[in-house]
């Protein structure tokens, strides 16, 4: 035999297990997959999923002590994560329930999500309307 085969063989059949494991907890908890191959890819998307949540999290909880929206960009990696991580949606639940002026149940009224859409809508587009129409000498001269 030669040196290190053993390993290799061995190495093998734990990747195998392992990959085993995760399409039958797949088939257990996933959404009705019918075919190995596709409880295969639900657990790379979910795997994916969750790399993706716990850097956008971590990003955010760099960019707290920084100007800019790191308590969203928390949420949002949270957010990302809540499908597979109970905890994940008790953290938001958490957060939500400490905006000031929002309900005890953490659900944001349709209302407000309207009124900062149409916020957010106007300051955008009085943003390029200065731009375009009333103020190119001055913005070209910031720069």
């Amino acid at each position: 035999m030669e040196p290190g085969s053993e390993n290799e063989h061995d190495d093998e059949r734990l990747r195998s297990r392992i990959v085993d494991a995760a399409v039958q907890a797949e088939f257990e908890t996933g959404v009705r997959e019918e075919t190995v191959d596709e409880a295969k890819s639900s657990v790379i998307i979910r795997l994916g999923r969750m790399i993706l949540g716990f850097v956008v999290t971590f990003l955010g909880i760099l960019a707290i002590p920084l100007p800019g929206p790191g308590w969203l960009i928390v949420i949002a990696g949270l957010s990302i994560l809540a499908k597979d991580f109970a905890w994940a949606a008790r953290v938001i639940l958490f957060i939500r329930r400490r905006i000031p002026g929002v309900p005890e149940d953490g659900q944001i009224p349709r209302r407000t999500w309207i009124i900062m859409g149409v916020v957010t809508t106007a300051a955008i587009a009085a943003s390029i309307w200065y731009y375009l129409f009333g103020g190119q000498d001055t913005v070209a001269g910031w720069f």
